[in-house]
């Protein structure tokens, strides 16, 4: 700290966490739509900041910290108080102690992020991330303005599927974290084609796009988790089955 911190970096992770505080005013304004995409700013940002200081080696234990707190507020605090005020305040304690479980597990999440960075294997994630969750949240509420569905909305499913993706934070299911996927490196050429045709659609219906991502996103946890268990009791099924057939034939 006396040699100073690294100013270019923070800026993108203070960035991140304006945008999340800004999501907070607008929420208590009934700004809905404006407080989510602000959710998306910050996910944006908060993606720059990390890579900005690999490519510029100024990754820092002071830029870790401070990204964690940034994290807490932009995808944990603010789109707990926006699903609050948006959906859940009519079922009283339910409503705000479900907003409290999102906070506290994404806290969770991100202090066991920062200890098990050298541990776990970079290729995945241990538990949903707190910023995929939020994402979750904030495209739900923009597909539903999109699809005329304006103001409040009061409905239970809401409830269960913030309290459903508080518990994916803090699982031990894995996810896909991208860290492994080298973009500077020689790729097919269709699999340039693809990804033009999907920068059209997100261009084309970007509500739509970006929900679908997102819920699919944090639905493959769980369905690779139990691709991964089928697998696990079906191979020794088959393994018995050829001793079985042996020893039919037997006379």
């Amino acid at each position: 700290m006396k040699k100073g911190i690294y100013v270019l970096p923070n800026l993108f992770t203070t960035g991140s966490l304006f945008a999340g505080f800004y999501s907070i005013i607008a929420s208590m304004n009934g700004r809905y739509t404006h407080a989510a995409a602000a959710i998306l700013i910050a996910m944006v940002l908060d993606g720059l900041d990390g890579r900005m200081a690999r490519l510029t080696n100024t990754t820092s234990k002071f830029g870790a910290e401070y990204d964690s707190l940034a994290d807490l507020v932009a995808f944990g605090v603010a789109p707990a108080i926006l699903v609050y005020v948006w959906a859940l305040s009519p079922y009283g304690k339910w409503g705000w102690m479900t907003c409290f479980l999102f906070v506290a597990c994404g806290a969770l999440r991100l202090a066991r992020f920062n200890v098990q960075i050298n541990v776990i294997d970079k290729g995945v994630f241990n538990g949903l991330p707190i910023p995929a969750a939020a994402i979750v949240v904030a495209s739900t509420i923009i597909l539903l303005h999109h699809l005329g569905i304006e103001g409040q909305y009061n409905n239970i499913s809401i409830l269960f599927a913030v309290f459903f993706l508080s518990l994916l934070m803090v699982s031990s299911i894995k996810y896909y974290s991208f860290k492994d996927v080298n973009y500077f490196v020689r790729r097919p050429f269709m699999s340039f084609v693809l990804i033009v045709l999907i920068l059209i659609i997100v261009i084309a219906e970007p509500q739509i796009t970006i929900f679908t991502f997102a819920v699919g996103y944090g639905l493959s946890g769980p369905v690779w988790f139990l691709i991964r268990v089928a697998r696990r009791k079906g191979s020794p099924a088959l393994q018995e089955k050829p001793e079985d057939t042996e020893q039919t034939a037997k006379p």
